[in-house]
């Protein structure tokens, strides 16, 4: 049973036709679509855990070196922009900043034209450690769409981003978490 030898879920197909037995309305082309999606999603997430943990990163922090990088040069953000970015709470982002600047990769000090604004700027070491992670990454993405033509990947982003516009438009307040369910999870 399963997609992988040894994997302990249904196949997709064998989801399908459980799904079907229980709910007759189902849309066997739309749900075939949205469990490859979820399934590739959760696989890639463990993947890339991995890549970061051999860097000595968990996802947490990659997220935040990577909020770091996509604000621009000097790489620097507030803990409530940064919270925000990446849909935590203040005391799980606070959390999160003390750990890093432990770890040498981020530094946190107040604002010289405002002292009472904190700034978080990355690193050199953390600019290397994210630097790191992108080129495993690359590898890894490379790998993945292999199979693709340059045309078939083309077609893929362009669906792919259709469907992330339709969600965020249907729920512009979500930023990828359950914060509103969960609001204590870092």
């Amino acid at each position: 049973m399963g997609d992988t030898p040894g994997a302990s879920e249904p196949s997709i197909d064998e989801q399908i036709a459980a799904y079907q037995r229980e709910f007759r309305d189902l849309d066997p082309q739309v749900e075939q679509i949205v469990s490859a999606l979820g399934r590739l999603n959760r696989r890639m997430n463990v993947a890339y855990g991995r890549q970061t943990a051999t860097l000595g990163l968990s996802n947490a922090e990659w997220e935040v070196l990577k909020a770091l990088v996509l604000s621009g040069h000097p790489y620097r953000l507030g803990p409530g922009e940064l919270a925000r970015r990446l849909g935590l709470t203040p005391a799980a982002m606070t959390h999160r900043i003390d750990r890093m600047v432990t770890e040498g990769l981020v530094t946190r000090d107040r604002d010289e034209r405002n002292r009472v604004r904190v700034i978080v700027e990355l690193t050199e070491e953390g600019r290397e450690k994210w630097l790191e992670a992108m080129r495993l990454a690359t590898v890894f993405e490379g790998d993945l769409l292999q199979d693709l033509t340059p045309a078939e990947r083309a077609m893929l982003g362009n669906v792919l981003t259709t469907l992330l516009r339709r969600v965020e438009d249907a729920q512009p307040d979500a930023g990828g978490r359950l914060t509103d369910l969960d609001p204590g999870t870092d």
